[in-house]
């Protein structure tokens, strides 16, 4: 490891590294995080996780809160550190090399490509239950033909704002972000004041589930959408090669939207909870029954559209129609966000070598990568079309993100000790502990997630890997990089360590069985886990000592200095005459 014997002068960054046009401010910055934090999580995750954990569900989004916050901050400070665009792929690129950048950038792309068409079926499904919408979503939970057309104009939207350019996305998101914030916070204020049952807290079998006190908080947090909801504060630190000032407005935007968007989150579920009809919970009704439509008409009608379905029954019709429309206003901008994001993750893949060259052509009006927008937005419909359900890519999405949130404690650590000196507009406080807790948290998440959706995306990361593989052996970008196997050696240990523990554990979701990939198709019996052979408890001892194992080792093959300074040439400039 190469070390020096006395500190050298800060480096200054080189804001326009990336060649991309720099429209974005402060609010641009923070609205791009909010505007994809407040979705069609808030919208379902209520009713969903209430129906895991009973109104102990609020508890689970305080935990998923507190663990969003600590890699929030991790973020804030790689944000400022490299105000580059795609900087979720390419922090541990910076300090494990090329094929850590590859692994963590894969999941990063994955995450926010498919966070796109996940919004649009949301929309669609709220839409659905207006008279005129009923023929866009059929009664098995999936879209027909007149739903996939919709879906599709939808997601041409999307890319006709993307291609416009930049600054024209942050005028469209800073307004649809100002509406998606705003009326959450309505409904929680017009709701508890008119729709307070405090009764709700004990009904339906209690403040807790009998047996399941602490595992069913724990399950709610990935099965019940809380992790899903909670996405998108890191969207500030994709656009950074875009911003006029992210060493100054990049930490700030990171903090503040994730802040806002855990408070009103946990509003809305109190706020939930507390305006159901207490009817509901007649005849001996439980928390889990409201998770099945065939229990009654009304609670068919609440899986369709949550909050829709409690104004109505409170009476509120103006709010019930407001709730319907932003149904389709906060899906929609979260999705126009995120496919913004998707590409410009293609950009910085493209960046670190790991995909084609086109992938960071900038048009030359626009300045935009309008080729990743396209295929960002390709991806998605592959999504969309075979798994036309929500809650099936939900768990994609959610363990994809938290192995992409999972790269920035480590590449956090390993910078702090490979370029101690580099201008940092944030410093996180305890980065010693918070950058290994972090990383614990992030694996506890993977925990909870269970052996079918882990599995699930680690077949999804082998197909990148083959097709990133498939760019290098074309030689399709010329900047392709040796891989650094030294540096990156912990990555196959880590992936296959957590694979045992999901699939030795007892978590998984409500509708699996524990085979392998969520036992789709052929797999229906293949590798069934989840049997809880690793005991309640002593998984997460297990989990933190795994995760401690794996930090200090990748702490131990870091990239030597040189190195680092070679992969961030184009951030940070050697002076002249220098290496």
């Amino acid at each position: 490891m190469v070390t020096t014997d006395e500190p050298r002068p800060a480096a200054k960054a080189d804001l326009n590294s990336d060649g991309l046009e720099r429209h974005v401010g402060f609010f641009g910055l923070l609205w791009s995080s909010e505007g994809s934090i407040i979705g069609s999580g808030w919208l379902f995750g209520a009713l969903t996780a209430a129906t895991i954990a009973g109104p102990s569900a609020i508890f689970s989004w305080v935990i998923m809160s507190v663990i969003i916050i600590v890699l929030a901050l991790i973020h804030a400070e790689l944000g400022g550190l490299f105000p580059v665009s795609g900087g979720s792929s390419r922090f541990p690129h910076y300090a494990f090399g090329s094929l850590a950048g590859a692994v963590f950038g894969w999941f990063a792309y994955i995450q926010a490509a498919t966070v796109a068409p996940i919004e649009v079926l949301a929309a669609i499904q709220y839409m659905s239950t207006a008279s005129w919408a009923k023929g866009f979503y059929s009664s098995s939970g999936s879209l027909t033909a007149s739903g996939i057309v919709v879906a599709v104009i939808l997601m041409v939207f999307f890319v006709a704002v993307n291609v416009i350019g930049v600054s024209w996305l942050a005028r469209v998101n800073n307004a649809l972000t100002i509406w998606k914030v705003g009326l959450p916070i309505l409904a929680v204020i017009v709701l508890m004041i008119t729709s307070f049952h405090s009764g709700n807290f004990s009904a339906g079998g209690g403040f807790y589930v009998k047996g399941a006190e602490l595992k069913s908080i724990f399950v709610a947090i990935p099965a019940g959408g809380i992790v899903f909801s909670l996405l998108g504060f890191e969207q500030a630190a994709q656009l950074a090669g875009e911003a006029k000032d992210p060493k100054k407005d990049l930490p700030r935007a990171i903090i503040m939207s994730i802040l806002l968007g855990s408070a009103i989150y946990i509003l809305a579920q109190i706020a939930f909870i507390a305006a159901l009809d207490p009817h509901l919970f007649a005849h001996g009704t439980t928390w889990a029954d409201l998770a099945n439509p065939k229990h009654s008409a009304t609670v068919k009608a609440l899986n369709a559209a949550p909050f829709y379905k409690v104004a109505s029954l409170a009476g509120l019709a103006w709010l019930a129609f407001l709730l319907r429309l932003d149904a389709v206003v906060s899906p929609a901008g979260t999705g126009l966000i995120y496919l913004t994001s998707g590409s410009r993750i293609g950009f910085g893949l493209s960046k670190n070598g790991s995909v084609p060259v086109v992938f960071e052509k900038a048009s030359g009006r626009s300045k935009v990568p309008v080729f990743g927008i396209l295929f960002t937005a390709a991806i998605g419909l592959l999504f969309l079309l075979p798994f036309p359900a929500w809650n099936k890519l939900v768990g994609v999405v959610t363990v994809a993100s938290i192995l992409m949130y999972a790269g920035a404690p480590l590449a956090l650590g390993a910078l702090r000790g490979q370029k101690p000196n580099l201008e940092r507009a944030y410093r996180l406080p305890a980065a010693s502990i918070l950058a290994p807790v972090g990383f614990i948290l992030a694996n506890y998440v993977i925990m909870w997630a269970g052996w079918p959706t882990y599995s699930t995306m680690i077949v999804v990361m082998i197909i990148g890997l083959l097709l990133m593989g498939s760019s290098i052996a074309f030689k399709l970008n010329p900047n392709t990089p040796r891989m650094d196997w030294g540096a990156a050696i912990w990555i196959v240990p880590y992936l296959v360590g957590m694979g045992f523990i999901t699939y030795l554990d007892s978590y998984v979701g409500q509708s699996d069985n524990g085979a392998a990939i969520g036992g789709i198709g052929p797999f229906k019996d293949v590798l069934v886990g989840g049997k809880g052979h690793l005991g309640f408890g002593w998984d997460f001892l297990v989990v933190a000592i795994f995760s401690l194992a794996i930090y200090y080792l990748a702490m131990r093959t870091r990239l030597p200095e040189a190195k680092v300074d070679h992969y961030v040439r184009e951030v940070y400039p050697p002076p002249e005459g220098g290496h």
